[in-house]
């Protein structure tokens, strides 16, 4: 079955096509959900979730652009709904905020430990750094997205650029420190 023919009956709420298209996308959409959420089981829900607008909203898809782009960004403002007007958010001036640069050139930091320490982050840093650096967007476009200012999403990168380096620069000094 082609993945219009799928969208077509997933639109008629056909429960067999619904479960083809979510074995076809789930994994996907499932490592997309652990990138803006607080852990494994919030990830699940917001899964979930997602599924349920995809499925609810899937007649409204017209075949512009990707079927898996529209998909991500359904799955993405679902992840980022719970954090919107909370106030997870500083507010800060942007004549403060200065560029940090992270430089990796060490083989010993491997990519789970930096997925790990990016996870650790608090919420408003890892949504702004998952949506700027991984996921290209740009100021504007997230801070029309977590509905806070362009200074604000640009500070809060900022903010967990800085983190990042100087957990990196911690696990590279302990790392020195052992094998001496």
């Amino acid at each position: 079955m082609s993945l219009n023919q799928l969208i077509q009956k997933c639109s008629n709420n056909d429960t067999k096509a619904q479960s083809e298209l979510y074995q076809l996308f789930s994994s996907k959409l499932f490592a997309l959900c652990l990138k803006y959420s607080r852990n494994y089981v919030e990830a699940e829900d917001n899964l979930q979730d997602a599924f349920v607008t995809i499925f609810n909203k899937i007649s409204q898809y017209n075949n512009k652009g990707s079927f898996e782009g529209w998909l991500k960004r359904i799955t993405i403002n679902t992840a980022l709904q719970c954090y919107r007007n909370k106030g997870v958010f500083d507010i800060v001036n942007e004549d403060l905020i200065e560029d940090v640069v992270i430089e990796i050139e060490d083989d010993d930091i491997t990519i789970d430990y930096l997925l790990g320490i990016i996870q650790e982050l608090p919420d408003r840093y890892r949504l702004v750094f998952n949506l700027y650096v991984l996921d290209g967007y740009s100021h504007k476009d997230i801070a029309s997205m977590l509905n806070i200012t362009t200074g604000t999403s640009k500070s809060n990168l900022a903010r967990a650029r800085q983190v990042l380096k100087d957990k990196i620069e911690h696990y590279k000094t302990s790392l020195n420190s052992q094998t001496l």
